[in-house]
């Protein structure tokens, strides 16, 4: 990360080196989300400030955006593109009309509500026009130039408005009908959905590149999205993977936290929650839907969730979450929270009591350890260890077919996707996912050796994905197709039956393309250079039940060695990549191997908020650990700061000296870790006035040369001193 300070020479007065801004880096390495102005207590020192929302009065936005910059942050903007504070739009004062029943309604009639008098909106035109040019029109007259659209959301159990049938008849040509009546009418109702906001980004994302370059300006669009997993398990309807091919759109970011990943799933015949697994695939699915299009991807989790817990929980959760994102070594972009206003000024209702309570010292001091992290988290070549060429398909009618559930058939907990997952991740092979939107694009398949579909819960959006597949496999890929073809979304009016094509299953289609007549009792087939199997159970069917795993995995497994050439599959019960000088490790429980994970050390532990040095680290199964490896220290001769709960501005170093600027949050305690050439003499800590801080914590490593000091955070600055 490059960031950009101005150095303040020794002869200049402490407050004269505070009183000047800092400039960062405009790549924007790291971000965060606020409504709020700058306050001391959020100052999270990432790169980028998104601000949310314009508000309704004509200075509030602006007068935000000014308090960020004014801190040395590059500013940007967020606003949802489904819900939102838009009452000028909803009560008629923007073009004189009532806007409040464009919101989603379900079968019973109630609108969906995000908040007080805020439906999610059927995004019609009015709508979009008004997200124009009162909204993004205004946002680039502040001089922004990064745009978020936050979570274009259709909920399945919606459908039945007004505004919704008129443009069921434009889209389709002919009346609504109730997605309750059946599945192809379900189906049908998700595919517009889809699309209207497909159609909706597309418009308001090209109207702000070319507003921009009316104004002599470049700006970038991103959309802040759930992942497919996860809007799938909840039923909510979304464009996703095919915004990627939008010209008008750079990337997302990619909202994966403990409130999306604590979802239960089910294994082994247990529903519980697996929030590291689930965090794993969600990210990966992020990853899958924008690497092949060369988009730009952030990573975001959160600290916290709206559900009530206590701080242990919300500790442990976080840790799962913010291992699975940083076990992706090409993504080096991350959203650090959202919402800092609401994790550390608002006290959180401890679950199960009536008591409300900050958060403690101890994880506001953790989670800023994490941010430096993330600000120093180099891109990486290494690998997860385990085979990390086998894939999974899925794509956007994912989010088609979840609900209501017709004929009898059931999905539950979104099974028939973790059954081609998690029993693969939990014998520690890290499975990739792979988007069918992004089949033709020439890397989506590169590095894939062998690929798991069904068609039990999505369904082919083209002939043209199985074009793609069917190449593959005959170039050599190993395709393991899962499903008894038997749901009822199977014969829904599509392209596989309709316009001169009469196969009543989409997969038939894939395999005559391929020559392959599947006949009962036999599983393996022959096409070109490559295999294919046909496994007639639901995935479903592989976690229901204990042990109803084992026969896919030896499947898989087999394929991988004997069709695909690719060796033997690694069976283990953890996850380990090294980053730099990082260490990240995850040991899934419900394995076999129970044993620990050894790291031998030194190493400091940075989940830990007092950063100790340990001469080895054990990690049991169920936990997760981010370590800095002390031997992996590029230049040990060079005073530094190795982790600390603060960013560090203005580093001098001199003859027997070192000096730099430790910056925070108020109200959080300082914990970092510097590496010295030796034992310190004097430690000089003074705050932006010059004055001395009393309470300041040192203690002396000997082996690993390194100085861990404890003090109060300040965003004025804290400087250090340290002689030696």
């Amino acid at each position: 990360m490059k960031t950009f300070i101005i150095s303040c020479g020794i002869v200049l007065s402490a407050t004269a080196c505070f009183a000047q801004p800092q400039p960062v880096d405009t790549a924007a390495k790291t971000a965060f989300q606020t409504s709020s102005p700058w306050i001391p207590q959020i100052d999270v020192r990432s790169d980028m400030a998104i601000v949310y929302g314009v508000g309704n009065s004509n200075s509030n936005f602006e007068q935000r955006v000014k308090s960020w910059r004014e801190r040395g942050y590059n500013v940007a903007f967020m606003t949802g593109i489904a819900w939102g504070n838009y009452y000028d739009y909803f009560f008629g004062k923007w073009d004189g009309q009532n806007h409040l029943g464009v919101g989603q309604v379900t079968m019973r009639g109630d609108t969906i509500m995000h908040g007080h008098n805020m439906p999610y909106v059927v995004p019609v035109q009015s709508f979009i026009d008004y997200m124009k040019q009162a909204v993004v029109k205004r946002v680039i007259d502040a001089n922004i130039t990064t745009i978020y659209l936050e979570e274009p959301e259709f909920w399945a159990r919606a459908g039945y408005s007004a505004p919704f049938k008129e443009e069921w008849q434009k889209f389709y040509g002919f009346p609504w009908r109730p997605q309750d009546a059946s599945a192809e009418n379900t189906y049908l109702s998700s595919k517009l959905k889809y699309q209207l906001y497909y159609n909706a980004i597309k418009q308001v994302s090209n109207y702000a590149k070319e507003y921009a370059k009316s104004k002599g300006i470049n700006v970038k669009v991103f959309i802040a999205t759930h992942s497919l997993v996860n809007y799938s398990s909840w039923m909510i309807v979304s464009p996703e993977a095919s915004l990627a091919s939008l010209p008008g759109i750079d990337g997302y970011i990619a909202q994966v936290w403990t409130g999306t990943s604590r979802e239960p799933t089910y294994f082994g015949g247990q529903r519980k929650e697996r929030v590291f697994e689930n965090a794993f695939l969600e990210y990966g699915s992020m990853k899958s839907m924008t690497e092949p299009t060369g988009r730009k991807v952030y990573f975001l989790t959160d600290p916290i969730e709206d559900r009530e817990r206590d701080w242990a929980d919300y500790k442990r959760n976080y840790q799962a979450t913010f291992t699975a994102e940083i076990l992706y070594p090409q993504i080096d972009n991350y959203e650090v929270m959202p919402w800092p206003e609401r994790i550390y000024t608002h006290p959180y209702k401890v679950a199960n009591s009536n008591t409300s309570t900050l958060i403690p010292k101890f994880y506001s001091t953790q989670m800023q350890v994490m941010i430096n992290v993330l600000g120093k988290m180099p891109l990486s070549l290494n690998t997860v260890s385990g085979n990390n060429n086998i894939g999974v398909l899925m794509g956007n009618s994912l989010m088609f077919q979840r609900f209501p559930t017709h004929n009898g058939y059931d999905d539950p907990q979104f099974s028939n996707f973790y059954g081609q997952t998690l029993p693969l991740l939990k014998r520690g092979v890290p499975v990739q996912t792979v988007h069918m939107e992004n089949l033709a694009y020439p890397n989506t398949l590169k590095n894939i050796k062998v690929l798991v579909m069904s068609y039990s819960n999505m369904k082919p959006n083209s002939a043209e994905v199985h074009q793609h597949l069917a190449d593959w496999v005959n170039n050599g890929g190993v395709l393991i197709y899962c499903g008894r073809d038997v749901d009822p979304y199977q014969s829904v009016m599509e392209w596989w039956d309709t316009k001169g094509n009469n196969f009543t299953a989409p997969s038939q289609h894939l395999f005559k393309l391929m020559g392959i007549t599947p006949v009962d009792g036999q599983q393996k087939y022959q096409y070109g250079k490559g295999t294919v199997y046909i496994i007639r159970q639901d995935p479903k069917e592989f976690v229901l039940q204990p042990n109803g795993d084992q026969n896919y995995f030896d499947l898989v497994k087999n394929a991988y060695k004997k069709d695909a050439h690719a060796g033997k599959i690694k069976e283990k019960n953890s996850f380990y990549l090294e980053r730099g000088p990082y260490d990240i490790i995850s040991v899934v429980d419900e394995n076999p191997d129970t044993a620990s994970y050894k790291v031998k050390g030194p190493v400091i532990d940075l989940f830990d908020p007092q950063l100790p040095v340990l001469p080895e680290k054990l990690v049991k199964p169920g936990e997760q650990s981010l370590l800095f490896d002390l031997h992996r220290i590029d230049n040990k001769k060079q005073p530094q700061v190795l982790a600390s709960a603060s960013r560090i501005y203005n580093e001098s170093v001199l003859d027997g000296e070192y000096i730099f600027v430790a910056k925070s949050p108020v109200n959080t305690m300082n914990s970092m870790r510097v590496l010295l050439p030796a034992e310190p003499k004097q430690t000089i800590v003074t705050n932006s006035k010059g004055e001395m801080l009393s309470d300041v914590k040192t203690a002396w490593d000997k082996k690993t040369k390194t100085l861990y000091m404890s003090f109060d955070n300040s965003p004025d600055g804290i400087k250090v001193d340290i002689k030696w």
